[in-house]
């Protein structure tokens, strides 16, 4: 009889703890690999990075586009400029004019 007390009062001496270790466990492991544990912030906040990088590169490429698109406006093109360039880029020339040629790494543009 005394050893089946003995037992029932151990049993009884190690559940709460035994309880409690497993309800910390149980925390400590969601705090770190939960849905909002410390892995997810971390993989979050490199998405963040990488969102901000991208959105960095389309706001850079978006004002090249919008400096290149002022360019073209009918007062700022140069006729004489556009008619040298449009000739550089298609390698054509008219029957009066002068070519020079320059070696193939000399490029004029």
């Amino acid at each position: 009889m005394r050893i089946v007390r003995a037992i029932k009062r151990a049993i009884k001496a190690t559940i709460p703890p035994l309880f409690f270790l497993a309800l910390s466990g149980y925390f400590i492991w969601n705090t770190l690999n939960g849905d909002h544990g410390l892995r997810s912030f971390h993989a979050q906040k490199k998405l963040l990075v990488e969102a901000q990088t991208s959105q960095q590169n389309a706001i850079s490429e978006q004002n090249a586009w919008s400096r290149r698109l002022q360019g073209l406006k009918e007062n700022s093109l140069e006729a004489d400029l556009l008619d040298e360039r449009s000739r550089t880029m298609l390698n054509t020339a008219q029957d009066n004019e002068i070519v020079v040629p320059y070696a193939a790494n000399d490029h004029l543009y």
